[in-house]
């Protein structure tokens, strides 16, 4: 037992010498250590001037409340005829389907391609971004890539390989680090959108034309069945007011065939009679097309607009800058840690004789 203590102080005693060893070793190499500090800070603080300030663009908004209220009884009814009229939503694009509805690439590349004025110019996002990036000097350099242009609302099937490609980098660059979207408090139902750029006018831009595309698209997407009821039901109509119509000329020209008819002659006025039946069973059914069309535009109306935004990005922006005492901090400790690590390394690989 006291041999083992002794063994453990021996090796703290040396762990200890040792320390004192390296620290001695290191402080004489002070001047390298001060040197490498000067030439870090000065490092650090180049950086932070060419480093550029990036702006977050944000956007908040609410989902529309999709309760049906005082309809229930009007949608019961027409249920009951056999006219589906669209009056459940669902919940297909709600919550967190809404969030990754907005990340997704289909959304964000379409966004991309929205038209913006630019010191007098009309332009794409695409074509801004491009500009950002300075991926112009580069390209001009290559023929392959010299004629490519993203023109504002093209159409997305018509582009190339190496269209799409470009455009999946956008992609993969603001979902990385340009783009984050979620509830920053899971009690409310206010969804924030986040878009950090180094220019403040594509951030602002950006937010705002993506907000309109997914909500465009949020909007022909859940009311799509409630609006093709609701042409079908138009269209029904427009077909029964003008049978009704006929059938009212019908009953005038009838009418005009057996005035001063012999009574006992029954047989010519059949016709007459027939279209009296039909004016007023055609006057019935478009009683009832008139009914569930007002209640297939009511329903439309409810499912639009789906998404109501709150606050929307304003200029200035919010803007997050690299400070200089922050690099001198950071330039100066970084390589002297990495000359430190460096001169113990080469002192242990060749100890001094």
């Amino acid at each position: 037992m006291n041999e083992n203590n002794t063994n453990d102080e021996i090796s703290l005693k040396e762990l200890i010498e040792k320390a004192r060893e390296w620290f001695s070793y290191l402080l004489a190499q002070w001047k390298i250590i001060v040197l490498a500090g000067i030439v870090g800070a000065g490092l650090g603080l180049a950086y932070s001037f060419s480093k550029k300030p990036v702006y977050t663009a944000s956007l908040s908004f609410a989902l529309e409340d999709e309760k049906s209220g005082g309809l229930g009884g009007a949608l019961g009814l027409a249920s009951s005829l056999g006219l589906d009229l669209g009056g459940g939503g669902g919940s297909i694009f709600t919550g967190s389907n809404l969030t990754e509805l907005f990340k997704s690439r289909a959304m964000v590349e379409q966004t991309l391609l929205s038209p913006v004025v630019v010191e007098g110019k009309t332009i794409s996002l695409a074509e801004m971004y491009i500009q950002n990036q300075e991926w112009r000097d580069q390209w001009n350099e290559n023929p392959k890539f010299k004629a490519i242009q993203f023109l504002p609302n093209t159409k997305r099937a018509t582009f190339t390989r190496v269209q799409d490609s470009i455009l999946g980098v956008m992609f993969q660059d603001l979902s990385k680090t340009g783009l984050t979207v979620g509830q920053k408090d899971k009690k409310i139902a206010i969804i924030t959108i986040d878009v950090n750029s180094t220019n403040e006018l594509f951030a602002k831009y950006f937010t705002e034309a993506l907000v309109k595309q997914v909500s465009d698209f949020y909007v022909d997407t859940k009311s799509k069945k409630a609006r093709i009821n609701m042409d079908i039901l138009e269209r029904q109509t427009d077909s029964i007011r003008r049978e009704l119509n006929g059938a009212i000329t019908g009953v005038a020209v009838a009418n005009d065939n057996t005035f001063g008819l012999n009574p006992a002659m029954n047989v010519r006025r059949a016709p007459s009679a027939r279209r009296q039946v039909d004016v007023q069973a055609n006057t019935a059914i478009l009683t009832e097309l008139v009914k569930q069309t007002e209640l297939a535009k009511v329903t439309l109306r409810k499912e639009t607009p789906l998404i109501q935004v709150i606050d929307r990005p304003i200029l200035p922006l919010k803007k997050e800058k690299f400070g200089t005492a922050k690099g001198i901090i950071m330039g100066g400790f970084l390589l002297v840690f990495v000359i430190v690590i460096f001169l113990l390394a080469r002192r242990i690989l060749k100890p001094a004789v």
